[in-house]
């Protein structure tokens, strides 16, 4: 198991980004209105200059006294956790758990190509257990 196949197992290969100069209204319009939990920062998206989430949002916000003045580059994450495509799926788990993030993009060769949730890792993995009952099922009624 691969990166790639939660990749592949998401159903849309939609990359959600957003420019480090973007307002903190846009930011949440954005979030809210695509039901996310972080975006990549990015000025062209394809390569990444931080992670911004729900997270920074309340850590970095929070004690503010004027929000409006900020942009996504004031509170975003620099040092981002990332992954590529061919790296395993526990690999990528093990981030996850380690960092304790919940958002990994996935690069490679350089290029942003996919951003991989905890969401996306549970279902896929769900995913795979389910499968797996399946075929034993089928094994124990057939043989």
């Amino acid at each position: 198991m691969r990166v790639s196949d939660v990749l592949a197992s998401k159903g849309s290969d939609a990359v959600y980004t957003i420019s480090p100069g973007a307002t903190i209204r846009e930011l949440l319009d954005v979030l809210a209105d695509l039901n996310v939990g972080a975006l990549v920062v990015s000025e062209d998206g394809k390569t990444m200059r931080g992670i911004v989430s729900e997270r920074d949002i309340v850590r970095k916000l929070r004690t503010t006294e004027n929000a409006r003045d900020m942009t996504v580059a004031d509170i975003m994450t620099s040092d981002v956790q990332m992954c590529a495509p061919a790296d395993s799926f526990g690999g990528l788990m093990a981030i996850m758990t380690e960092h304790r993030v919940r958002h990994i993009p996935v690069i490679e060769e350089g290029v942003l190509v996919g951003v991989v949730s905890i969401g996306d890792a549970v279902k896929y993995r769900m995913e795979q257990l389910e499968f797996e009952r399946d075929q034993l099922n089928n094994y124990v009624a057939g043989g």
